[in-house]
């Protein structure tokens, strides 16, 4: 791990750090890591965490075929699950039961297969209004448009005002429910077709 100058983790951090590298120049010397071909892949996350999470384990099926630490294997399977327990453990049960009840409306819809979904999109206030939300928009049709079979690209919000925007870019309401008292969600899809026209 390389830091800045004058930078350090705390005692037990730094000591792992060290202690990680050296585990590194070690395993690579073994010859049946060699053989399998395991190489260092490179490091993924903020720069600035206060934890880091080293894979010494021969990464034939994970990392050395994704080129991408604990993605793709066993080790990344139960580093994510563990993750994703502390995440809601902060999160509180409140707002695990409004995720489940989100994706239970989410997986019931019958969207027409296959297509591409918008996941997360949102601009910063100070850029809002410049376009750049309807650029990443249709910058994913277009790429859904590519496939022969695709058929659209489908997204959700939770935010009634962000429903206009995405009916005036193509998209339809396929399903409007209430999840709890104070949170709605829009489950909109757009097929594929000509570009929406540019805003006046």
């Amino acid at each position: 791990m390389r830091e800045a100058p004058g930078e350090h983790l705390g005692p037990r951090l730094d000591r792992l750090a060290f202690g990680g590298a050296q585990s590194v120049q070690v395993f690579l010397q073994q010859p049946a890591n060699a053989f399998l071909g395991c190489a260092p892949v490179a490091a993924f996350g903020a720069r600035g965490a206060r934890l880091l999470i080293v894979g010494l384990a021969p990464g034939l099926h994970g990392a050395n075929a994704s080129g991408r630490p604990f993605t793709g294997d066993a080790s990344g399977d139960l580093l994510f699950a563990a993750l994703r327990d502390e995440t809601w453990a902060d999160l509180g049960p409140d707002a695990l039961r409004r995720y489940e009840s989100l994706v239970a409306i989410w997986e019931g819809m019958p969207f027409p297969e296959p297509h591409l979904h918008i996941n997360m999109l949102g601009t910063r206030r100070s850029h809002a209004g410049k376009g750049y939300g309807r650029r990443i928009l249709e910058t994913v049709q277009a790429a859904s448009r590519r496939p022969p079979a695709s058929r659209g690209v489908s997204l959700s919000t939770e935010d009634p005002a962000n429903v206009r925007l995405y009916e005036h870019c193509g998209y339809r309401v396929l399903q409007h429910a209430r999840v709890t008292a104070s949170l709605e969600t829009w489950i909109m899809f757009r097929e594929n077709g000509p570009p929406a026209p540019e805003r006046a």
